[in-house]
């Protein structure tokens, strides 16, 4: 039985091995982005560099405004200088940024440090789901991209043991001299990370990408049709060819509610759970059920969007998750309590995911970094404006208004994803009826 090139060189120990760094890069990643709403009670209770909760809303802006600048300008830089130095390159920002937090002795200082490190998170994540396309297997990059962000809440999980076991023995600095342990990382991601055979084909390096083949015994991609981008911006004017300016846009004002509701309540939450009369280390395990929910979600969502489609499985999670956000408002027993802020993360995390399973599966190789940095760099302007909303209720004491805002915000990305599935589905159709000639 033959194999084709695309599927042969997306199978074996190359596979495993893009996906396995990629998973570790990601839980870092992870990491680094829920320190902060981790440790921020802490914080505001020992009024650490005299923060209120406005400025601690404008913090968590800071680093996701790194986050869109990075996403943005990464799926250009990766296209046009490979997947793997930028990946390295955006542990190391990241890694050093948290050195800076660490050692800050005012807000602006402690805010730099948390822009700079969104730089290289904001970069980072578009970059792996880019490399990890590269290499699933054929009809299971859905379910390969809901695997690779399970890493990303583990390092979700991890932050709020981090801050349950290192914070309150040693301060709030100590989280972040943990997240520069990553920078340990970058040598293994230099020595044995390779570069995406689909990059290097696309680039003319057809003998460097021969030799990363042959090493691994894997056959090289095809070619892709048609010249190679070689400008800085047609891989991103070819998102807004013909009629694709619709989907584009519909895309990415998902992305915006999305992440508006991704970074608004991964910020927030352990500090509304404590204002609503719950301890520290109780609020922290809302954080751990959140991104355990996340995890579950991630390879439900990736199995059934490779079976029923990503964009559909995405709006459906968006109203899961909207409602699920909405009833953190209600006052419930405990026990109830835990079990919607289980599922609300098991819907909201991987619908924000599917959306780029979505742009990633239907984006050509050569222009796949592209389409995900840009989907996801767009969408960080919800990112920036989440925590601050949050921050600005709590000034207000409108706290409870946050779940009410950020339900909102996951209705209204239900609504663009959803109109992107029936766009889709619709074009198949008129295909499908237009006869062969």
């Amino acid at each position: 039985m033959s194999s084709s090139p695309a599927l042969s060189a997306r199978g074996g120990r190359l596979a495993l091995l893009v996906v396995g760094l990629c998973w570790l890069a990601v839980l870092f990643d992870g990491l680094d982005m829920f320190v902060y709403g981790s440790v921020l009670p802490h914080m505001l209770q020992e009024k650490a560099l005299g923060i209120t909760p406005g400025q601690a809303g404008d913090l968590g802006s800071y680093a996701t405004f790194g986050m869109l600048v990075g996403a943005l300008a990464a799926g250009t830089v990766a296209d046009r200088i490979g997947r793997k130095k930028l990946m390295v390159s955006c542990v190391a920002l990241f890694s050093l940024a948290s050195g800076l937090c660490a050692i800050a002795g005012s807000v602006g200082v402690f805010g730099l440090g948390r822009t700079l490190a969104g730089v290289g998170l904001g970069g980072l994540l578009p970059t792996a789901i880019s490399m990890v396309s590269d290499y699933a297997p054929r009809g299971r990059a859905a379910i390969t991209i809901g695997l690779l962000m399970t890493a990303h809440h583990a390092g979700g999980i991890l932050s709020a043991y981090v801050a349950l076991w290192v914070v309150e023995p040693l301060g709030w600095r100590s989280a972040f001299w943990v997240c520069v342990v990553p920078l340990l990382f970058v040598p293994v991601l230099l020595k044995f990370l390779p570069e995406s055979l689909s990059f290097l084909v696309a680039q003319g390096r057809t003998e460097e990408a021969r030799t990363l083949a042959g090493r691994y015994g894997a056959e090289l991609p095809a070619a892709p049709a048609g010249l190679p981008a070689t400008t800085r911006w047609e891989s991103l004017a070819g998102l807004f060819r013909g009629r694709e300016w619709i989907q584009t846009l519909l895309y990415w004002l998902a992305s915006f509610g999305g992440l508006l509701l991704v970074y608004g309540v991964a910020t927030w939450l352990p500090t509304l759970m404590r204002g609503e009369g719950y301890e520290l280390g109780s609020a922290l395990t809302f954080v751990v059920l959140f991104n355990l929910g996340g995890i579950v979600g991630m390879l439900v969502a990736g199995r059934a969007s490779d079976r029923f489609g990503a964009p559909r499985i995405s709006a459906i999670w968006f109203a899961l998750t909207a409602c699920g956000v909405f009833l953190l408002s209600v006052h419930m027993p405990p026990a109830l309590t835990f079990g919607v802020v289980f599922l609300t993360g098991v819907f909201l995390n991987s619908a924000q995911t599917m959306i780029y399973a979505t742009v990633s599966i239907g984006s050509a190789p050569a222009h796949r970094a592209t389409a995900v940095g840009w989907t996801s760099g767009m969408g960080r302007f919800g990112a920036v404006f989440g925590p601050w909303l949050g921050g600005r209720l709590l000034d207000a004491d409108k706290g409870d208004w946050g779940f009410t805002a950020f339900a909102l915000a996951g209705f209204s990305s239900m609504v663009f994803i959803g109109i992107a599935a029936l766009r889709t589905t619709a074009a198949t159709t008129e295909r499908k009826l237009i006869p062969a000639h």
